[in-house]
């Protein structure tokens, strides 16, 4: 080390010393955790339960013209895959563009993919996505095409749950607990409307907790591609979303504490759409 020619190197000998044994300092132990209920389906951490969120909704993949598909597949199932050629009069338009790398998971309804998977059936030429639809609604699992890849908006909450098969709206609650207050959210915690749509928590974006950060598929603006989005609080339990917190889920082990970790970096957060009126989701 070079020192400045008027300091002697004795005197700045302790500042040296200080400085690598600041550096040689182990990080900060990690919050420890107590396990999720033993017969919960999966067991997971609220940290790997937005790890999912995260790469589901930034991983790239380059699809083609064969992955488009705008009318009915094998099977007879109308299918329209969220790309750019989605029918220009429908107002929530398609995004994924043939040819180009795009990032995100599509919407699939029913789907159930994890990146690697979806990646598997898109390299075999099956449909990128399917939006949903009232007609869609109307049929429910009969309008779920084997011929497309990509996740709904259950799909996509169970696959950060870890679940080893997807649980619909209406059956999440019965593999969590509910919440009496929202304001006792966590990353990992769900807010659902059995029947209609679910967002993952992934953290609360202002000290006064009136605000949260989520992550989801199938909701405005952006409707066919998963992301995450800040919303008022307020303004989603109005539209009748219920807090829910998944059994197998891992907790902080500090009694009575309503600390929620913080997860996102603050690059993540600079990416959040912001929703100050947000709607229930899918049609």
């Amino acid at each position: 080390m070079a020192y400045p020619p008027h300091l002697p190197a004795m005197k700045l000998l302790p500042f040296a010393c200080l400085l690598l044994a600041a550096s040689c300092a182990p990080p900060p132990p990690a919050p420890q955790l107590i396990a999720g209920d033993a017969d919960a389906p999966s067991q997971l951490t609220p940290a790997e339960s937005i790890a999912i969120a995260h790469r589901l909704s930034t991983h790239s993949w380059r699809p083609f013209a064969k992955n488009i598909l705008h009318g009915k597949d094998g099977d007879g199932i109308v299918v329209n895959t969220p790309d750019v050629t989605l029918d220009p009069q429908c107002p929530r338009k398609g995004w994924w563009v043939p040819g180009e790398v795009n990032t995100g998971v599509p919407y699939k309804w029913g789907g159930f993919d994890s990146p690697d998977s979806f990646d598997v059936a898109v390299a075999n030429g099956l449909a990128a996505g399917d939006v949903s639809s009232p007609a869609k609604r109307r049929a429910d699992n009969a309008a779920v095409s084997k011929q497309a890849a990509g996740v709904d908006c259950s799909g996509f909450v169970s696959r950060c749950l870890k679940l080893p098969s997807v649980h619909d709206t209406a059956q999440l609650p019965t593999v969590c607990t509910g919440l009496a207050d929202a304001g006792d959210l966590r990353p990992g915690d769900l807010l659902n409307i059995p029947r209609r749509h679910v967002l993952l928590c992934a953290g609360w974006s202002n000290p006064e907790r009136s605000w949260i950060y989520y992550y989801e598929t199938g909701g405005g603006p952006d409707y066919w591609k998963p992301g995450l989005k800040q919303a008022p609080l307020d303004a989603l339990l109005a539209l009748g979303y219920q807090p829910l917190r998944y059994r197998g889920m891992a907790r902080e082990a500090v009694p009575g504490s309503k600390d929620a970790p913080e997860l996102l970096t603050r690059a993540v957060k600079a990416t959040a759409t912001v929703v100050p009126h947000p709607t229930v989701g899918e049609p």
